[in-house]
């Protein structure tokens, strides 16, 4: 009995299994769009009881599977501090935390709900690949963001420098030029910022060109992983 169960749960190479999969999916989906609606201002009363309903049902089937899969699997501490186990149980805990209390201060773990949207992974072959791929480039990915954020942090002191005195309120300090600093290494420019000295302009102008680099060299890493892992398969 458990060895069938467990199949259900765990394996989706069976029709038994995939329609489990399916079911989980389905309710992720109707939990998503009942906690948007629930956002609608003025809603009738009756549509609020139903959402309600929905909510207990939801959150009741979603507590049996999170039991179903610590019964079934072998590793049960391993399961409940998994990256998995833990989405599993922020996707219901809200419910729990905030059921009949009235309190300003937990109602924050409401937004907590949105983290059923994660359950999805679970079920997704392609965000399995989407992991293979991220996972043979993750030593490329950080030396990349490490090089960013040193970058980020040059862009900054520069235009500190250049436009400190012009504009001692827009560039206060080195932290206040981060804001500039993103903003133009992005290739954003707001404009809610920008520099009007000559050395500044010049400055932005070479920062612009860099952060043009900058998009190009991660999205060049993921084609290049999506292609090998692509033709691993």
């Amino acid at each position: 009995m458990l060895n069938k169960l467990k199949n259900i749960v765990e394996q989706t190479d069976t029709r038994a299994g995939r329609t489990f999969d399916l079911i989980v999916q389905i309710l992720i989906l109707i939990s998503l769009i009942s906690f948007t609606i629930e956002t609608l201002p003025d809603l009738p009363g009756s549509l609020n009881e139903i959402l309600v309903i929905l909510e207990i049902t939801i959150v009741l089937l979603f507590s049996v599977e999170y039991l179903l899969r610590i019964i079934v699997t072998e590793e049960k501490f391993k399961y409940i501090f998994s990256f998995y186990g833990i989405l599993d149980l922020l996707a219901i805990l809200p419910f729990y935390i905030t059921s009949g209390i009235d309190l300003r201060s937990v109602r924050i773990f409401r937004l907590f709900r949105i983290f059923r949207v994660f359950k999805l992974f679970r079920f997704s072959t392609a965000i399995a690949r989407l992991q293979r791929a991220f996972t043979s480039i993750k030593d490329e990915i950080l030396i990349f963001i490490l090089a960013a954020l040193f970058l980020l942090y040059l862009s900054a002191v520069g235009i500190y420098y250049f436009e400190h005195v012009a504009q001692p309120d827009a560039f206060k300090s080195i932290f206040h030029s981060l804001w500039w600093a993103v903003a133009t290494l992005t290739t954003v420019g707001y404009g809610d910022i920008y520099p009007i000295t000559v050395g500044g302009k010049i400055f932005t102008f070479f920062i612009l060109i860099i952060g043009m680099g900058i998009i190009a060299v991660p999205a060049g890493l993921i084609a290049s992983a999506f292609s090998k892992t692509f033709n691993d398969q």
